[in-house]
């Protein structure tokens, strides 16, 4: 998992980014300073990049191909978008389960989810450490059981050090099973 200074993408988003249907809409909610949301609208997809510091959306607010959003949804404020607006979405290093819901359903039928943040565990390493930004064990499985086909997940230990606990989860909103890629990177 990156640094705040460092804008590489997350080698998981990396790896599922092909799975994103080509010319997309995705939102890359809690984007901080635009690290996939660059990757994303490299890739020629159509990025909302959203995030509630500002100063980190200037920073990713002049790359072509990425319309930033400044949203802060932990002070009250409403989910601001459609049922069925995005082709994909993109989130790491974040959790605020009062908005989970509404994120999935923002999701078109066929659209993928790739997610990865922090589970219980990681308390031991560093931040977050509260269990309310915590992920349980397994839970994005659980979210995610009655309408999306997990295409990957992974929890455990990353990092030699610094290290931390995450949890993360690529996963098509269907239930039927997803046709993999021939060509997709290991």
């Amino acid at each position: 998992m990156s640094g705040h200074g460092d804008l590489s993408p997350s080698p998981w988003v990396v790896r599922f980014a092909p799975l994103i249907l080509d010319g997309g809409r995705v939102l890359d909610l809690a984007c901080g300073r635009g690290r996939h949301a660059r990757h994303l609208a490299d890739r020629g997809l159509h990025v909302i990049a959203a995030d509630r510091d500002e100063a980190a959306l200037e920073v990713v607010s002049e790359v072509p191909g990425v319309v930033t959003c400044h949203l802060d949804l932990e002070d009250g404020s409403p989910w601001p978008w459609e049922a069925e607006a995005f082709d994909a979405i993109v989130v790491a290093n974040y959790l605020y389960r009062p908005a989970f819901q509404a994120m999935l359903d923002c999701l078109k039928p066929g659209g993928v989810l790739i997610y990865e943040t922090f589970m219980v565990g990681n308390e031991a390493f560093g931040r977050p450490r509260s269990p309310e930004f915590l992920l349980e064990a397994g839970e994005l499985l659980l979210r995610l059981r009655d309408e999306f086909c997990p295409v990957a997940f992974e929890q455990g230990i990353v990092g030699d050090p610094p290290c931390a606990v995450v949890q993360r989860v690529c996963a098509v909103k269907d239930t039927q099973p997803y046709r993999l890629p021939e060509s997709m990177p290991a």
